[in-house]
């Protein structure tokens, strides 16, 4: 039987934040499945969302979640690993409203075990035989998804080259992950620079336009992969540039990783080297988004021949 012939659904899967700051010591075990973390890890984090004031991760998600459903006219439900609504909320459900497959998406486009491998053990967990389901490994490189982040770089680059005066430099980010993951195999890395790279041929520019750095290096566990924001923000300024312009294309929404370690962090970083920092609109409420989305679920369901 194939999956048409079966009432589906679809399940946006993300990694999930807290609502309050009080709440950061439990959503942290989450994060680590248990693991215990310094003291000063924790406070560190809490310091961070305090600035942020709220991550507002869990309304963008649910949001792009209703736009897909709309644009679908199927049962859609979002499930967090890290926080709620839990995936297992989500299989539930789904489960509930008499689905007997399901299309799942992580929010994440480029894969890594420690991220989207992570969230499809989790989703897997909680499915046990309930329905059948097809898990899309990435999507880095749909079409759709490098259109909408293309057309949130034109609108923000565009501004920031007319109001300094000149072609800003750009610097693309992707959240880091531990070298180990990519000395093993994981193909994220790779996938994050293609990402990149295509929304980069969508906006015209050259090689010599950007660059790429990796953000959000974990502050335990090893050596993560760069290079970092910061040192890529040093180089641009040692060619003679006091204009960096950035644009996150590992994230589909605001969150912690973007309000604090961009919009604070990383200005306040250029700032001190004499720079003035520029990003892009993050994707959030994008249709275009949505569209890829549901192209992703509309391939799926189509039976191969």
């Amino acid at each position: 039987m194939s999956s048409t012939s079966k009432r589906t659904g679809v399940l946006l899967l993300a990694h999930g934040s807290p609502d309050k700051v009080e709440e950061i010591p439990e959503y942290l075990r989450y994060v680590t499945g248990g693991r215990p973390l310094p003291q000063s890890v924790i406070d560190e984090i809490t310091h961070r969302y305090s600035l942020v004031g709220f991550s507002p991760l869990t309304c963008w998600t649910l949001k792009q979640g209703t736009q897909l459903a709309d644009e679908l006219s199927l049962p859609v439900h979002v499930g967090m690993r890290n926080w709620k609504p839990f995936i297992a909320e989500a299989v539930t459900a789904l489960a509930s409203e008499g689905c007997e497959h399901a299309i799942a998406l992580c929010l994440a486009p480029q894969n890594s075990r420690t991220s989207v491998g992570l969230y499809r053990r989790a989703l897997e967990t909680e499915v046990r035989d309930q329905f059948t389901v097809d898990f899309v490994e990435s999507w880095h490189d749909h079409p759709l998804l490098i259109k909408a982040f293309a057309e949130r770089f034109a609108a923000s680059w565009q501004k920031a080259c007319s109001k300094s005066g000149t072609s800003v430099p750009v610097i693309f980010t992707a959240h880091s992950v531990p070298q180990r993951t990519i000395t093993e195999g994981d193909p994220y890395q790779a996938q994050a620079y293609e990402t990149a790279a295509l929304v980069a041929k969508a906006n015209g520019l050259g090689s010599q336009d950007w660059t790429f750095a990796f953000q959000s290096q974990g502050m335990s566990g090893g050596p993560w992969i760069g290079p970092s924001v910061e040192e890529t923000i040093l180089g641009i300024k040692g060619r003679g540039s006091d204009e960096v312009f950035l644009q996150p294309i590992g994230f589909l929404c605001d969150h912690v990783e973007i309000l604090y370690d961009i919009d604070i962090a990383f200005k306040n970083f250029a700032e001190q080297n004499g720079m003035r920092l520029w990003r892009a609109d993050s994707l959030n409420e994008s249709l275009t988004l949505t569209s890829a989305l549901a192209d992703l679920v509309r391939r799926r369901e189509t039976p191969v021949a």
